[in-house]
Parts: C-alpha cells; structure tokens; sequence
C-alpha cells in the first residue's frame, strides 16, 4: 500500500519524470497544478559542438538544467506532464520562458487541458544603480490551462490577476531556503493559489525547487504534495513545510 504524505507536508525526493515518484498521492486526486518546471534553456555550443563557457551566473549552476534541443524539452514536458495529470481534477498553472510555452501547451492539450485561459506575467523588479531608477523585466509568465472554457475555483464575482510586480526576494525567504535561481515570493504566488484553487485543495507541484509553492499553498489553507530531484533541496522544502 503506498504511503501517503499529504497530511503531513513533505516534498518527495524524486524525478517527476517517473510515475513511482507520485505513489505517496495513492488515490487522493490532487484540484490544481501549480509548479515551476525547467526553462526550455538550450545548451550553448561552440560550431564544432563543444560546449561554451557559462557567460555568467545568470541561468547557471547546479540547479539550472540544460536541454540540448527544444526536442529533448518535449519530451520532458510530455512525461512529467503525464504524470501530473494522472492525478490531476483541476486547472494546470505553470511556469515558463518564451520558448517553452508552444511545447507546455501542445502536451497539455494532448492531455485535455486544451484552454489557455491566459498568461500571468511577473514584471520582476530590479533597480537600476546607474539612474536610481527601478526597471521591470517580463522574462517568466505562468500558463493557466484548464479543460473546458468555464472558469473554475475563484468566486464568480472576483476579479482575475493577469500580472503582478514583485522583486525576487520581497519576503526575504530566498537566502533563507538555499537562493534557488527559480525562487519566487509569495507576493508572485498568492494570486495564483487564491484563483485557482480553494481552502483545503490539494496544490501538486512537481518542481518544489525553494519550496515557494507549496508554502504558500499551506499558508493560504490548501493541502500540498510537491516532489524535486535534489535530495538536499527537498530535504530543505520538507523543513520548510513542516515548520509553516
């Protein structure tokens, strides 16, 4: 009989790649996808095909995965969303760069969320040392992705949240929980917990990466299941979680 976590918050330590890493779910069905994949990053090669020198710290690091085309990034997409939806009753939110919004969407549609119900856009806020000044960047949205065209979770008569203006560490919780380069405050997540989900849903998030998700799931009064490869950093989201 498989284990089952969710009562007591803990981020599996497991590739989302694999079915076997959502067995501690067992039969509970999970009301909405929420989680922070990879980026459709392509490796950087030189005209012989040997690998170019990072170019800085920016999108490197042990935790910043690489994919060698947009091909080997479907395939990942396709499994990992497989598996999500296997589990799945609700809305699909989740996080992307430009290039990885065509592959999220294509496997998403052969799954049956089929309806883009629009893009969140994080205008991450940075400051300009030169004029003072403060600059926003749309590098990362979120696609909402539901199955039918009917809005679901959110009152009907509240209003939807399409962009919010945040910097990366506005609760100061990033240093705290290992300066994951994916770390999002909970500023950036709140709006999406809130609108597509309700009080005592259960969130998936099948990349807890600082565990940002699943913390704000458990703050705002959902349940969580939440998976990452790192032992280490899942270690350190079930720290997290288990002291909310």
């Amino acid at each position: 009989m498989p284990r089952n976590d969710i009562d007591l918050p803990t981020c599996v330590a497991g590739d989302s790649t694999r079915a076997a890493t959502f067995d501690g779910l067992g039969s509970a069905r999970a009301q909405a996808l929420i989680t922070d994949p990879p980026y459709c990053l392509l490796t950087r090669r030189r005209k012989g095909g040997d690998v170019r020198d990072p170019k800085g710290k920016k999108n490197e690091g042990p935790n910043v995965r690489r994919f060698e085309d947009v091909r080997e990034y479907r395939a990942f997409t396709d499994a990992w969303l497989t598996n999500a939806a296997a589990h799945l009753d609700g809305p699909m939110v989740v996080w992307t760069n430009l290039l990885g919004k065509e592959p999220i969407r294509t496997a998403a549609a052969k799954l049956g969320w089929a309806h883009l119900r629009g893009e969140f856009t994080w205008g991450k806020r940075s400051s300009d040392r030169n004029s003072g000044e403060e600059t926003l960047r749309v590098v990362e949205v979120a696609l909402v992705l539901t199955r039918d065209a009917a809005r679901p979770a959110a009152p009907s008569d509240a209003a939807v949240p399409w962009a919010v203006v945040a910097g990366y560490d506005d609760d100061g919780e990033a240093a705290r929980w290992g300066s994951h380069p994916n770390h999002k405050p909970f500023g950036v997540i709140e709006p999406l917990v809130r609108t597509w989900s309700r009080p005592g849903d259960l969130v998936l998030d099948c990349f807890a990466g600082s565990g940002s998700i699943p913390a704000a799931a458990l703050k705002l009064g959902r349940r969580t299941f939440c998976a990452e490869l790192d032992p280490a950093l899942a270690a350190r989201v079930t720290e997290r979680l288990q002291g909310s």
